[in-house]
C-alpha cells in the first residue's frame, strides 16, 4: 500500500499539467464565483426620446444611465435602439405619462428595470419588448446552442491529432507532400459538417420545445455561427497539437470551456461582473456568439448592428487557426527530419552495397 501511494504521488509530481489543473481549476473558479457570480444589476444604459427628453432625463433616478438623449425622437427611434442593442431601456417622452420600453433579451436587466419602474408606475407606463413574459428560456435558449457547439467542437476536435499521433498516422501524414493548412482544414471540415447539422436541430427544437421565437434573418444567424464553428473547431486542433495524449487534451478543453460557461454572459450578466474579471469575458467566443444569437433570435437585429462580435469571431478564427497551422507544422518537422535522414542513410546504404 504505501508503495503504491509513493509510486502514484511521484507519478502526479511528474505530470505537471495535472497537477497545476488540480490547483488552478478550484482558484479559478473561486475566484470567478466570487466575482462573476451576480444577478444584480446597478446600472442601466438609458436613452429618452420625445419633446421632453430634456426634463424627462432630469428626474430618472441615477439607476439609469442616460447615454442617448433626442428630443426630435419618437417610439420608433426608441424601438430601434433597443433592436440594435444600443440601450436597455428606452423612454419615450411626450405631455403625458412617459412609456418605458424595455428590451426583455437582456433579461436580468430586463428585471432590475420593471422592479425600479413598478415603484413609479404613476409617471411610467411599462413595455416589455422581446421578451414580453421575461422567460428564462427564451434568453437561454440562444446561449445553449454556443455552449452545446463549444462542447462539440472543442472536445470532439482536441482528441485528433491526438489519436494521429498515438495510432502514428501523424508519421505519414509528415511525409506526403501536404501544408499543415490543408491538413488543419482537411481534419476540421467533417466535423464543421455535424456541428453545422447539429446547430440547426438544436435551434428548432429549442423554438418547438420552448416557443423560443427566431425574429431576425437566418444569414445572420448561420454567418455568426459559422464564424463560431470555425473558432472552436480552431481551437480544438490547437489544443490537441499542444497535449501528447486524450487524457491531457481534455483535461485543456474543459480548462477552455469553463471560463466560457461563466464568464460568457450566458449565466451571469456582463453588466453585473466585477471589472476585474469582466474583461477576460471579451476574449471568449462564446461571448460573441451569444450577442449574435439573443440578438437575431430575440430582436431581429440586423447585421450592421451585430458588427462587433462579427469582426471579433474573424480575428478569433483567423488567430486561432494561425496558431494552430504554426504549432502543427512544428509537429511535424522533426517527423520530417527524421524521414529525410533515413532516406539518406538508405540510400547511401545501398549505393554502398551497390559499389560493394
Amino acid at each position: 500500500m504505501r508503495a503504491m501511494i509513493l509510486k502514484e504521488f511521484r507519478e502526479l509530481r511528474r505530470d505537471r499539467r495535472t497537477l497545476a489543473m488540480l490547483i488552478a481549476m478550484p482558484l479559478l473558479l473561486l475566484v470567478v464565483f466570487g466575482y462573476a457570480a451576480n444577478f444584480s444589476v446597478d446600472t442601466v444604459r438609458t436613452a429618452v426620446v420625445g419633446p421632453q427628453a430634456e426634463q424627462a432625463t432630469a428626474q430618472l433616478p441615477f439607476f439609469f444611465d442616460v447615454t442617448t438623449v433626442e428630443p426630435d425622437g419618437n417610439r420608433s427611434t426608441a424601438e430601434d435602439l433597443l433592436q440594435r442593442g444600443e440601450v436597455d431601456v428606452a423612454f419615450v417622452s411626450s405631455t403625458g405619462p412617459a412609456v418605458a420600453l424595455v428590451d426583455g433579451s437582456n433579461l436580468f436587466a430586463a428585471q432590475s428595470i420593471v422592479s425600479v419602474l413598478n415603484r413609479l408606475s404613476d409617471q411610467v407606463t411599462t413595455e416589455v419588448l422581446y421578451n414580453p413574459g421575461l422567460k428564462t428560456s427564451w434568453v437561454m435558449i440562444p446561449a445553449i446552442i454556443g455552449l452545446i457547439l463549444t462542447f462539440i467542437g472543442t472536445i470532439i476536435t482536441s482528441i485528433g491529432l491526438v489519436r494521429e499521433r498515438q495510432t502514428g498516422t501523424l508519421e505519414q501524414l509528415a511525409v506526403m507532400p501536404i501544408k499543415p493548412s490543408t491538413v488543419i482544414f482537411g481534419k476540421i471540415a467533417p466535423y464543421f459538417l455535424v456541428a453545422s447539422i447539429d446547430m440547426a436541430l438544436i435551434t428548432v427544437l429549442g423554438m418547438w420545445l420552448f416557443n423560443v421565437p427566431f425574429n431576425g434573418n437566418p444569414l445572420v444567424f448561420a454567418l455568426g455561427g459559422a464564424l463560431f464553428l470555425f473558432v472552436v473547431l480552431g481551437l480544438g486542433v490547437f489544443i490537441s497539437t499542444v497535449s501528447q495524449n486524450a487524457g491531457q487534451a481534455i483535461q485543456l478543453a474543459f480548462f477552455f470551456l469553463m471560463p466560457q460557461i461563466l464568464l460568457s454572459g450566458m449565466i451571469f450578466p456582463l453588466d453585473a461582473m466585477a471589472a476585474g474579471v469582466r474583461w477576460i469575458a471579451y476574449f471568449l467566443p462564446l461571448t460573441y456568439f451569444t450577442m449574435i444569437s439573443r440578438g437575431v433570435m430575440l430582436r431581429g437585429a440586423p447585421l450592421d448592428s451585430l458588427w462587433l462580435p462579427v469582426v471579433a469571431l474573424t480575428l478569433m478564427a483567423l488567430l486561432v487557426f494561425t496558431g494552430a497551422v504554426l504549432r502543427f507544422r512544428r509537429d511535424l518537422a522533426p517527423t520530417r527530419r527524421k524521414r529525410g535522414g533515413t532516406s539518406e542513410s538508405d540510400a547511401a546504404s545501398g549505393a554502398e552495397a551497390g559499389s560493394t
